[in-house]
């Protein structure tokens, strides 16, 4: 009985790679995973925020960038794409590679059932490692629940959960208020 190794790419290899890619792909300690599609509600929520984002950004120093732009966390080696992230001040890229972001100070994910303890987990930890990041916000896109992360020193958080269309996400590392209502504008939620 044989059993085929998994390939291993380089870092190169796999920038390479996606650089002609048809679809998004993430890189993780030599593996490549492909990215599926969003549904409906998750590209509603994710462009509901990115004009939010950028009505409440405009003439200042940060800016707010959708799912097509690269994220690269050099301590685990992990490329991935967040389904939104704001980057303030000058942007730094990695070595080499003029489309990978590595200083997010907020990154937003919109939950989908194949992610979600991906987003919560792992990617979360991977997350809690880029020293500009100050928020992390988790978005579930079949109920109002919007989880706010606060990221107070390396590894360290504290918890928000808002639950109601009358609440207010409040982003003070980039002094933003996003009211859910206009976050979750065009969902139709269960009752």
């Amino acid at each position: 009985m044989s059993t085929n190794p998994k390939p291993f790419f380089t870092r190169e290899q796999y920038l390479e790679l996606e650089a002609t890619a048809e679809y998004k792909h993430e890189y993780a300690n030599g593996e490549i995973f492909a990215m599926s599609g969003a549904s409906r509600r998750h590209v509603t929520i994710t462009d509901s925020l990115t004009v939010l984002l950028r009505t409440q950004l405009r003439g200042k120093q940060c800016r707010p960038y959708s799912s097509n732009l690269r994220l690269w966390i050099p301590p685990s080696d992990l490329y991935t794409y967040p389904d939104l992230m704001v980057v303030c001040g000058d942007e730094q890229l990695g070595p080499g590679d003029p489309d990978s972001i590595v200083n997010p100070t907020v990154i937003f994910e919109v939950l989908s059932p194949s992610t979600e303890s991906y987003d919560r987990g792992k990617k979360f930890h991977h997350y809690l490692q880029v020293p500009s990041l100050q928020d992390y916000v988790l978005i579930a896109q079949d109920e109002v629940q919007v989880e706010h992360y606060i990221i107070k020193a390396p590894q360290c958080a504290t918890y928000r959960s808002l639950t109601d269309l009358n609440d207010t996400l409040d982003l003070v590392s980039i002094n933003c208020s996003l009211p859910l209502r206009e976050i979750y504008e065009g969902i139709q939620l269960a009752s």
